[in-house]
């Protein structure tokens, strides 16, 4: 027997686990509508508001108002796609308190967004991603 002849039998065997690893993850297929798990939920809309947060130029902090969709699929940790109406508060930039704002009632400065966001996590190791968002006015 040669050296190097053990590969081929180690090869086969890790082949066949991931053989049998992608036919468990096909039936995902893309995203499905699902809820998000309570545990996830927290951490996932927090982690997004305050990537829109960080990167708007608006002079007051938004929160998010209403959730209104999620979507998920399975890959190396979990994809979701949420919609979410998120409304400009009371509290300027420089604060960073958000869960406490209340929603601007003035109607000048009343705004409004509905949101997709593509997040990446992997829940369990506590990290998250923004992939993508976009907003329309809403």
């Amino acid at each position: 027997m040669r050296a190097g002849s053990w590969w081929n039998p180690l090869l086969l065997l890790v082949s066949l686990v991931l053989v049998i690893n992608l036919a468990h993850f096909q039936r995902w297929e893309g995203f499905q509508e699902k809820p998000m798990s309570k545990q996830n939920m927290n951490g996932t809309l927090n982690f997004l508001i305050q990537s829109y947060n960080n990167i708007s130029n608006d002079s007051y902090l938004f929160r998010i108002d209403k959730l209104l969709r999620t979507q998920m699929q399975l890959t190396t940790g979990v994809e979701y796609i949420v919609t979410v109406k998120i409304s400009r508060t009371k509290c300027k930039r420089k604060s960073m308190k958000n869960h406490s704002c209340p929603i601007q009632s003035k109607k000048k400065l009343k705004k409004s967004f509905i949101c997709d966001f593509l997040i990446y996590t992997v829940p369990w190791m506590n990290y998250y991603q923004l992939w993508n968002n976009s907003c329309l006015e809403g």
